[in-house]
Order: C-alpha cells, then structure tokens, then sequence
C-alpha cells in the first residue's frame, strides 16, 4: 500500500489517532484461531520483553550527560542524529540486548530502543526548566517579587512565553525536597526517580519483518500481521509466528486514508491498538478571516461563544446573540469525586505513616483496599473529563462550522492562577479541563480547515466591547447597585451598552483576535497559533459596533382579529377525557396537569447508584433526571446559535450536543 496521499489545491495531511480492539487472532502457521484472551496473553508477553529492555535503557542513560547529548543533535562525529528515537540511541552506541537465554529479533529490540528515546527526549523540557529554577532560587519559595520573576524566565528557555503555572508547580516541587533534605537538589535527576517503563508495544519502529498492516476487501476493516511469542520466555526463534488480527476500523477513519502501524496496548484484559492514520483536510490559514468565533471561559457557564464578523471598511460586528455551553450537574459530579479522592489520600497517608514499613502491621490490607479504591476514583475522574472535554469541543467547532467561521479565538489561560475567591472557589477554578477542551477543539477544527488561535485574556472581561470603556459589574440587571460579578453594564452615557459577562467577553475575544490575526504566528514548542502580546494602535480598532439591521421577526397585523369568546371556560369538561396512565377513564386530573413527558429517557430509575448525581438544593436550577441518575447530557446544557445573518447552506439548528 503506498504510504504517499494525494492531496489537491488548497488541501493538507494530517495525521490522527483512532482507538481500535483486537478481538480475535489467527496463526498463520497452523490456521489455529487465538481468543481475546489468548490473544492479550501473548501480546503481553511481547509488551513484558520490550519493557524490560527499554527500563535498563532508561536506568542505564538516566543522567543530565546522556539526556544533553541526545538533546544536541548531533553524534559524536558531528553528523546529524536521526529523527527516530531507536536510529538515533543507535548511532550514540546506546545499544541493549534481552535476558540470557530468551531470543528476540532486531526489531524487538528497536521497539524498546524507540520508547526508551522518546522519553529521555521528553525529560530534556523538565532538565532545562528544574536548571533555570534552581539557578535563580526566591529569597522566598512561595512567592517571587517582579525582579526574580525577570530573572527565571531569562534562564529558562523560552521562558518568556512559559505559563507561570508550570514555574510555580516545578518550585513546590524543589522546595519539597529542600524542606526534606536541608539543600536544594542538583538536578531533576535527584529530583525525580527514572519512570516506569510502559508495557506498550510501538510497531512504528518496526518494518514488514515483524509487522504489516494493510485494509481488506471491506473499507472499513484491516488485517494486522505481527509475529508473536508462543511463551513468555522465547528460547529460539521457532517459539514465534506470525498471527494475523482483523481489525475493524471507526467510522472516524476516512476510506481514502493511509494506515500506520499502531501502538499495542494491554487495557482490561483485551488488546487495544492506537492507530494512526493520514488524510487529507482543509488547509487553515493563519490570516485572512472576517468571520470568527469567540470562546469564553466560565466556571458553571463552562464556554460561552459568538461570531463577529469582519467588514471590508474595517467594522465589526456581532452575529447574534451567541450561545452558552453550560455544565453545571457534570462539574458537580466531578468536584464531589476529587473530595472523595483527597479523603482517600489523606486517610492512606495515615495509614502509611501508622505501618511505618511493617509488611506484617494489621492495617496493609486497609490500606490495599484504599489504594484500589483511589485507582477507581482516578480512573472514574478521568472518565468523566474526557467525556466533558469532548463534548464541550464538538459543541465549539459545531457553532463555528454553523456560523461559517474559519477560525475560533480562545483566551490563553494558561498562566491563570485562582486567588482571592475562596479556597472552594478557587480549587474548582484549577480543576477545569481547559486544556483538554483546546486540544480536542484543534483537532475537531482541523477536519473543516478551521485554525484554533489563543489570544491574550487581559482585559477582555473588564472593557466594553463597543467603546472599550472599563465596565461596572453588578449581581444583576435588575439590581444595579448590588455588587457582583455576572452583569456588566458600560458607564459611558454614549454607548451605554449592558448584557452578560461573558457575551461582552466572548466578543472582545473575537474583535481582539480579527484585528491581531496578522499577529499570529506559530509557536515553535507546541506547533499551534498564538497570538502572543496586544498593540495598542490594533486594539484601537477591536471596537464590536451593534447590529444596524433589524432581525425581529415582523409582527405586524395583516388582518382581521380572532373573535373571542368573553364566556369563560367551564370547571368541567362536557366531553370525557381519553383514557390515560394517571387516573380512571373519563376524568381529568383536578388543576393544571403537567404536559411534559411522564417518564425520564433513557434507564433512569429511582435506585441511585455510587455514580448517580446529586440534585441541587441551592439555586432555581434543578436539572432534570439528576436525582435519578439518567445520564451525562442531561447535565450538560447548550443553546442552540441564534445568527443574526444565516449564511447560506448551512444548518441553522446546529450547536446542540448530539
């Protein structure tokens, strides 16, 4: 199969990854069949030699030398290291080699070679970062004066443009080991102990000698060749055979899409294949917008988010009255999970301190079991952002691809830290998935040719969109002179212009970011666009003037009025009512009868589980199906985009979450 795409005017590559199941196999050999099971077992066999290996890899070169070397480039001669991590231990000599007596071919060994790279590739950032931290140690650890600010970003690489956050994080992280040992440490290899080696087996080091992937008669199936062990210790090449593993492609995968061998990884007992693919897309451009979507981040509003179109004379203005993402019932869930984790660790560092090393002390099964159970809770926490960071992205890319955006302007929060607002408030500000949302944005934009660009978030809640005047916050429209945070209102007499936090927010986002757009560049650490810093003079002209045309539907009176009755209607029907579930036939329910739907959707019923969320008590929002646990989008809400302008041939109902 040829691995070149065609691509056409005005396209690209781009590679994704798409999660598949082996769920069966065949021996090649013998026509034997293996089960998931069977299967699973001899991938972990594999998975078992490639991690021994890449784990003395890892011990051996663990030190700020090695990790310097490799970072550099270069080899010992001066020549260029290959861009693959296995070439590139190989030309260094960094060579290893399986226990004695077990038989591997090269390409095991490669696989193990490949992960061990990548990861002291990877350490290469943290070493930098730990150096410049240490070298330009606060007089004080918890809190650095503008001066020492200065001073660690100029030692660190590219410190400039690094999140506060990660600076701070890595300080806790010294000052931990400091306040233990008396010093500061020498470097992140005193610091952090070498990581685990993952039991994943990375086909893409290898070539057709030790596996294959190519698509079957079927577009939406494949068959993986691979040669597997027949035991756990292979003595001689005899105890591997090829097995070949159909492999049932998502519908995420295009047909014309060229296939890459995938990463094997043991998850639950079953073998799962991460597997890379290459198609074609639209190529997004860097400038030349006039329709953009602003996103703003909130706490319980978790996106709100509007387009704002950019005229030929220069004018900006807003497409609608934008929409709201909101997930209240979901971040509740997650909050209640991460008190039960804190418990969880505080009760096991207890129980830590009490054992003090005894294997033999009554309380290790206890402690067992809270360990199982922190795993359980971790895993459910991840579960539920994953879910969240999903559903929040489609629902973005689905109001830009509606509006006819081609790009979405979202605020860098990265060096956002929550302080002053509560210790409750300020955790759940810190626990939000904004990364995950992004980077899941990028990769559901980059499908419809839609560039993801990251604009400065100062001042873009504080100033009026229309006259860039600082606003006054209040509770609530209806209570101007309560102090809050949710209501802005302009103080200037001209403009006069007063909505919602975040619809203000979102549209400064998005003016900020049409009149910085030829700012934008791409950073050269993660590959995405910012925009990194805000002129004056382009700011100036990030001014969203209102809507001059009138979207109110017409309600003028085009004939004669319907004659009504002024005899009130009776208590009592005459007729009887139809038959229904909530009483005897031929009566009507005394009062007002609900007309919503009787039963919850889905399998909600009244036997809450460990999982079911709470109902609020607090609050006129109550969603429904909370208390009967019916299910994540009962939890999460959005408003449907009400455009001012429906561009043509698009759908104007979209923005929900299916």
């Amino acid at each position: 199969m040829s691995r070149r795409l065609p691509l056409g005017e005005g396209e690209t590559a781009r590679t994704a990854c798409a999660r598949g199941l082996l769920r069966a196999g065949v021996v090649e050999q013998t026509g034997e069949v293996l089960s998931a099971a069977a299967l699973a077992q001899r991938v972990g066999w594999a998975a078992a030699l490639v991690s021994g290996m890449a784990a003395e890899l890892l011990a051996t070169h663990w030190n700020a030398a090695d990790v310097d070397a490799l970072a550099s480039g270069v080899d010992a001669g001066g020549r260029a290291l290959p861009s693959n991590a296995w070439m590139a231990l190989r030309r260094l000599g960094w060579t290893v080699a399986p226990a004695e007596g077990i038989r591997v071919n090269d390409r095991i060994v490669r696989m193990a070679q490949e992960q061990a790279g990548r990861t002291l590739r990877s350490v290469k950032w943290r070493t930098d970062l730990t150096a410049g931290v240490i070298g330009t140690w606060p007089a004080e650890a918890g809190r650095r004066t503008p001066q020492e600010w200065d001073a660690v970003r100029e030692a660190v690489p590219d410190g400039r443009h690094l999140p506060s956050s990660s600076i701070t994080s890595r300080t806790r992280q010294i000052a931990t080991f400091a306040k233990k040992h008396g010093r500061l440490p020498v470097d992140v290899f005193e610091l952090e102990a070498a990581p685990r080696s993952a039991r994943i087996l990375l086909l893409s080091a290898c070539d057709v000698q030790q596996a294959s992937i190519a698509r079957g008669d079927d577009p939406g199936r494949a068959v993986l060749r691979l040669q597997l062990p027949t035991r756990p210790d292979p003595r001689s090449y005899r105890d591997w055979t090829w097995v070949a593993c159909p492999l049932t492609l998502p519908p995420t995968v295009p047909p014309g899409a060229v296939l890459h061998l995938p990463a094997l990884r043991i998850h639950q007992g079953r073998v799962r294949a991460d597997l890379a693919y290459t198609h074609a897309v639209p190529t997004a451009r860097r400038t030349g917008h006039t329709i953009a979507l602003g996103v703003d981040w909130g706490l319980n509003t978790l996106l709100s988010a509007g387009s704002v179109r950019l005229h030929n004379n220069g004018r900006l203005t807003p497409l609608g009255a934008g929409a709201m993402f909101r997930a209240a019932g979901v971040l509740a869930k997650q909050h209640r999970l991460r008190r039960e984790s804190e418990y969880l660790h505080a009760k096991t560092g207890h129980y830590q301190r009490l054992i003090a090393g005894d294997d033999t002390h009554p309380l290790t099964g206890r402690q067992q079991v809270l360990a199982e159970e922190i795993r359980h809770v971790s895993n459910r926490r991840s579960r539920l952002n994953d879910a969240l960071a999903w559903a929040a992205a489609r629902w973005a890319v689905d109001q830009a691809i509606t509006a006819g955006a081609s790009v979405i302007y979202v605020e860098d929060l990265r060096s956002m830290e929550a302080r002053g607002m509560g210790r409750t408030l300020n955790t759940r500000l810190s626990q939000q998935v904004r990364g995950q949302i992004v980077e899941r944005m990028r990769h559901l934009a980059a499908e419809a040719g839609i560039a993801v660009v990251t604009v400065p978030a100062r001042g873009t809640s504080r100033h009026c969109p229309h006259c860039l005047v600082p606003l006054r916050h209040r509770k609530a429209p209806d209570r101007p002179t309560a102090p809050g945070w949710k209501w802005a209102i302009c103080p200037n007499p001209e403009c006069g212009w007063q909505g919602d936090r975040d619809t203000g927010a979102w549209q400064r986002i998005a003016a900020r970011g049409l009149a910085h757009q030829t700012k934008a560049v791409v950073d050269r650490a993660s590959g995405t666009l910012v925009i990194r810093s805000v002129a004056d003079k382009l700011e100036a002209r990030a001014v969203v003037a209102p809507a001059t045309a009138d979207t109110r539907r017409d309600r003028s009176k085009t004939g004669s009025t319907r004659p009504r009755s002024t005899r009130p209607a009776p208590r009592r029907r005459r007729a009887p009512s139809p038959t229904g579930p909530s009483g005897p036939a031929g009566k009507r329910p005394e009062g007002h009868a609900h007309t919503g739907p009787r039963r919850l959707p889905r399998a909600a019923h009244r036997h809450q589980g460990v999982t079911t969320i709470s109902t609020p008590t607090i609050g006129r929002h109550r969603p429904r199906g909370a208390a009967l646990g019916a299910g994540f989008h009962l939890h999460a809400h959005a408003t449907p985009p009400r455009w001012a302008y429906p561009i043509p041939g698009t759908m104007p109902c979209m923005g929900s979450l299916s």
